[in-house]
């Protein structure tokens, strides 16, 4: 039995969808079918941009059909062909409408999966995309509540944030990833999310925003009574007193050895910057100022 020709499955299904003056409605149920059969001949033959078309047009009729779950299928097989041509605008739209459809079967579980998907696809081409999408899946899972399925989202956004050294938002990242980890009592994710932030703070060079952090994370008291809370309190500390040996003792200990991998890269760089100066700062802010009064 000779196999079809998918460009000819194309233009029969392309003119079934089409009206005229023999044709008052559009088949959508068979251009559909036909649609399915050219997109699987054309990426067998590895033919990926009309394939791409093919998988578009029948997640179009399978929308028609009122198939919201076949139509994200076939939208999120046209992403990963537009994946391998580097088309990623479209990545970007396939796989943003097949969360949209996912959402629509109410399912948000693949709904999150579909943005996770394209995030991974744009981390190298688009990272500020690829970060919107891991974040979108986040809060797909949030609202769902199943907050510890993002952990892994949270990650991956922290570690595109380090690479684009926006490092107040991957510190922001890890304190959601805490937040994720609050509501669903994984305390150990918790305090290492929360040291990790303090570490990314301290990586930027801002210790006054590590301090705060600090005494933030410190009013939860599982942090409080965690190996994490120690090991920031010996950082912070060696900070304070400007000892650079202290430091970088801290940081190969095995509490900051179980951090993530992109925190403990971080880590071990430190410290970053002059921390004598802060030693300078300390002893200025602890020397009482003079009074008007003491004068007279």
């Amino acid at each position: 039995m000779p196999v079809s020709d998918p460009n000819k499955l194309m233009t029969k299904a392309d003119k079934l969808t089409k009206l005229s003056l023999t044709r008052w409605s559009a088949d959508w149920r068979n251009a559909t079918l036909l649609y399915e059969e050219a997109a699987s001949l054309f990426r067998v033959a590895k033919k990926n941009e009309k394939a791409k078309e093919a998988f578009e047009k029948a997640s179009k009729g399978q929308e028609m059909l009122s198939s919201p779950w076949d139509a994200a299928k076939h939208m999120e097989s046209a992403a990963a062909l537009a994946k391998e041509l580097g088309n990623w605008n479209e990545v970007t739209d396939f796989y943003r409408r097949a969360s949209e459809l996912y959402m629509e079967c109410g399912r948000p579980q693949p709904a999150s999966d579909a943005l996770a998907k394209a995030a991974r696809a744009l981390e190298d081409a688009m990272p500020e995309a690829a970060v919107q999408m891991y974040n979108d899946a986040s809060a797909i899972l949030e609202e769902d509540g199943k907050e510890q399925m993002a952990f892994d989202l949270y990650r991956a956004a922290t570690s595109v944030y380090v690479k684009l050294e926006k490092y107040s938002d991957a510190a922001s990242s890890l304190l959601q990833l805490g937040l994720a980890a609050d509501k669903c009592s994984a305390t150990n994710s918790q305090c290492k999310a929360y040291l990790g932030a303090i570490i990314v703070y301290l990586y930027a060079h801002d210790f006054k925003q590590a301090e705060k952090c600090y005494n933030d994370c410190s009013q939860v008291d599982a942090f409080l009574r965690s190996d994490q809370n120690r090991c920031a309190r010996k950082l912070l500390s060696a900070y304070t007193e400007g000892d650079v040996e202290e430091i970088k003792r801290v940081v190969q200990s095995s509490t900051v050895s179980n951090l993530d991998h992109v925190v403990i890269k971080l880590a071990r760089k430190l410290p970053t910057g002059d921390v004598s100066a802060l030693k300078t700062d300390a002893g200025k802010e602890e020397e009482e100022p003079l009074d008007e009064n003491d004068l007279t």
